[in-house]
């Protein structure tokens, strides 16, 4: 079962908001967390870094932004990943865009709140009402009822709360679980250092912990990403505990890092799965029925792998989830337990 300090903790933040792109006053709220439990904590620009007495004994790293709106005008409102990457319009040509397409629906009438995004003072609530696609700017605009009069550029989340029923967690756990894993990790004793990157749903946090690793990083950067890893349904999700990769889209992997993690499971008797495997697979059978192949995934990890010339590699591990990037996202109670006790086991190695 799950440390009751854990969900504790995870209840208090997964109500705090930190949408991408405006997630100052989580930070803040994490600062106060990490500080109470004796880490060592430094604020940079979209990236906090707290540490233990040995910091490059062990080294994880959580994204902290989590999806919502950002208002573009009077009553309207755009997904704030986009304008965090800058996007003008839709081109059709990633795996988030093929989400956007289900957008529309999946959030209609879903209560969200304004706020204040360096202190996250409160400024207001509302409900979504209706969300298109504008035939003029090509890109997803939502309109909420009671939030007509908000000035442009203010963060919008959606309200959000930690549920547990028949021995799963739902919430928009994406990526707050695994932030809430690395808080509670200081409460176990880790004496290493734990990242906590901003605007990584919109692609750019790996560019602020390369800057880190740039200015502090010793010879031997080995990090490991952790996140949450989409699957269809409960049963595909639950057929493993965690979910492994030796490369994403953007990048191999380290095999030595991958295969330490790999031998700690099979040592616990950690069910897992290699998620670029997975997806391989599948695709074979999409290609023999003459569909598409999918995208195997673009991770953290890859990307700074791919941008840091040898400087920093490492692996990742995720936690089996469904509901992707919705408010009913869920992950197995089992599975989270494991997965703490597979970092702490990380972090004494």
């Amino acid at each position: 079962m799950l440390n009751n300090e854990f969900i504790d903790l995870l209840k208090t933040i997964i109500r705090q908001p930190s949408v991408v792109g405006a997630e100052h006053s989580f930070f803040r709220v994490l600062q106060r967390e990490l500080e109470e439990r004796g880490a060592h904590v430094t604020w940079y620009e979209g990236l906090l870094v707290a540490q233990g007495s040995k910091p490059f004994s062990t080294m994880f790293s959580a994204h902290i932004d989590r999806h919502g709106l950002i208002c573009i005008g009077p009553n309207e409102f755009q997904y704030a990943a986009f304008i965090s990457a800058n996007r003008t319009d839709l081109l059709n040509n990633s795996v988030s865009e093929e989400l956007m397409a289900k957008v529309t629906e999946r959030f209609q009438n879903e209560p969200v709140y304004a706020y204040e995004p360096w202190s996250g003072a409160y400024r207001g609530s509302g409900v979504i009402t209706k969300a298109y696609v504008c035939e003029y700017r090509n890109n997803l605009i939502f309109e909420i009822d009671g939030l007509e009069g908000l000035v442009a550029g203010t963060p919008v989340a959606f309200k959000d709360k930690l549920k547990i029923q028949e021995q799963r967690l739902y919430g928009q756990l994406d990526n707050v679980l695994c932030a809430a894993a690395l808080v509670h990790m200081f409460s176990l004793g880790f004496q290493g250092t734990a990242f906590f990157t901003a605007q990584e749903e919109a692609g750019k946090s790996w560019r602020y912990l390369l800057e880190w690793f740039r200015r502090f990083g010793g010879s031997t950067n080995r990090l490991f990403v952790v996140d949450t890893s989409p699957f269809p349904d409960v049963a595909a999700a639950d057929n493993q505990q965690i979910v492994l990769r030796n490369k994403d889209a953007n990048a191999e992997f380290n095999s030595d890092a991958t295969q330490l993690v790999q031998q700690l499971c099979d040592q616990e008797n950690i069910s897992y799965l290699f998620k670029d495997k997975y997806v391989e697979a599948a695709n074979a059978q999409l290609v023999a029925q003459g569909e598409e192949p999918r995208s195997i995934g673009s991770t953290e990890l890859g990307r700074i792998i791919a941008a840091s010339n040898g400087l920093v590699d490492g692996t990742t591990i995720q936690i089996p989830s469904t509901g992707y990037h919705t408010m009913a996202e869920s992950a197995s109670v089992g599975s989270v337990d494991t997965f703490l006790s597979l970092l702490n086991a990380l972090s004494k190695g």
